[in-house]
């Protein structure tokens, strides 16, 4: 606000009933996105880890809501200190927020806005788990969640959406998380796997996912909560740019898919069910910042460009020899990057901004900007990462044994198993094979070889 400019009482925003249902939902399909990630995660491992990769998702939900309301939105969303955290005291506990509390310059209430908020943040780290498959112990990964969000995401989100944050006062585009959700959670996840290692087999055993339809679902489900996260984050309906949000995350996702599908028949083929999946992914995960700044067009060619490319990255893991068990990097991070940059080619000026891209006439200064976010980002949640998972390897272990690796961290870390198999039956016994409990007789007497 300008000084020397009062505001009437008359100009203040008022409560919208319309816009508050509607971030309602859009919370809600967000919320949605967490156990679809789960069911997309855990049939992409072998049996023997699903329950695991669902637990790993899940748990988030649980950790990061507290801590979010302790203090997780004051350091996010408070009052700037230095341009790299907020902190506000009522926002702590949620203590001080009135009910009817408007969040500043919007028309719905701080709670609403908080919870919306919040299940970003669930989000986030639970994309960090699938590179991490197999291997981590439980306490270790709940562990590091509560550090991570802590020192790694309510930083960075208050960068990139708080109002004082240095990225968001340099003008980054970013309009629902390219940089403080996926680059974020994908550099967090390359910095994690250098310092654990690979898995047992890396390389060697095929490792494939057990259950595709599971895969799909998870894959839907992360879709449909998708224009939540995207169409939501514009925090309202009074000026057509979440409208315009909605269509290009639907347009860039479908057209990620097929050039997904392209790559992938020109390159092995075959049109895989996972690579559908998977381009859906990194179409919702590209145009997560630019689909406020570019028309459908744009969004075409953000999603066309995403597939291909994410698809190539996948590879790199072989090339290199990281072990990203479910191409969190080349699906999140790549994608991120991808999403982010294109900002400063295809961003028209006519959507959520006046910033132009190259290709709209702007000049390369919008894509300076971008790429200012997307390696600050990047730089940052790459090295903090791996320092937090490096103290946890020393201190208490981040690793599960080989022993419990090989025989399934399913049944080490949570005994239970995903599938039960001993009531499915099998027809007669063998003769001679006795009943559990049965004496030996004549009949049914084992005979040894």
């Amino acid at each position: 606000m300008p000084p020397g400019i009062t505001t009437l009482a008359a100009d203040a925003p008022e409560l919208s009933a319309a816009n508050t249902g509607f971030m309602l939902i859009c919370s809600a399909l967000v919320m949605l996105m967490t156990p679809g990630l789960a069911f997309f995660y855990g049939g992409m491992v072998r049996v023997k880890s699903t329950l695991n990769m669902l637990m790993m998702s899940f748990i988030s939900l649980g950790i990061v809501t507290i801590l979010w309301v302790l203090y997780g939105f004051s350091l996010a969303f408070g009052t700037d200190v230095g341009s790299v955290i907020g902190w506000s005291s009522d926002f702590v506990g949620f203590s001080g927020i009135g009910v009817t509390e408007l969040w500043d310059g919007y028309t719905i209430p701080t709670y609403v806005f908080a919870v919306f908020q919040l299940m970003f943040a669930v989000l986030t780290p639970a994309l960090i788990s699938g590179a991490l498959a197999d291997r981590v112990k439980f306490t270790s990964w709940a562990l590091f969640i509560t550090l991570w969000v802590t020192v790694v995401y309510f930083p960075v989100a208050h960068w990139v959406w708080g109002a004082g944050g240095w990225l968001f006062e340099l003008g980054v585009i970013d309009f629902a998380g390219g940089t403080a959700v996926h680059i974020n959670a994908g550099a967090a996840a390359l910095g994690v796997i250098l310092v654990i290692g690979k898995r047992v087999g890396f390389k060697k055993d095929p490792m494939r996912p057990h259950s595709l339809p599971l895969v799909m679902l998870g894959a839907a489900l992360l879709w449909f909560g998708w224009f939540g996260f995207n169409a939501g984050s514009w925090l309202g309906n009074d000026d057509g740019v979440g409208a315009v949000m909605f269509v290009n995350t639907q347009v860039a996702t479908g057209a990620a898919v097929l050039g997904w599908l392209a790559y992938e028949k020109i390159r092995h083929g075959s049109f895989t069910t996972l690579g559908a999946a998977s381009g859906a992914v990194a179409g919702l995960v590209a145009i997560t910042p630019a689909g406020g700044a570019v028309s459908p067009l744009g969004a075409i060619a953000v999603g066309v460009i995403a597939g291909v490319l994410c698809a190539m990255a996948v590879s790199l893991k072989y090339k290199f020899g990281y072990d990203d068990s479910l191409d969190v990097v080349g699906v999140h991070l790549v994608g991120g990057i991808i999403g982010s940059l294109l900002v400063g080619f295809f961003a028209t000026g006519g959507v959520q901004s006046d910033a132009k891209g190259l290709f709209y006439g702007g000049g390369l200064e919008q894509l300076g900007k971008q790429a200012v976010g997307v390696f600050a980002v990047l730089a940052y949640s790459l090295v903090v990462s791996a320092v937090l998972a490096l103290i946890l390897d020393r201190t208490i272990g981040m690793r599960v044994s080989e022993d419990d690796e090989i025989s399934g961290i399913d049944q080490v870390e949570h005994a239970e198993t995903a599938y039960d198999f001993s009531g499915a039956g099998g027809g007669a016994a063998p003769r001679n094979t006795p009943a559990p409990g049965a004496p030996a007789t004549p009949t049914n007497k084992k005979v040894d070889a």
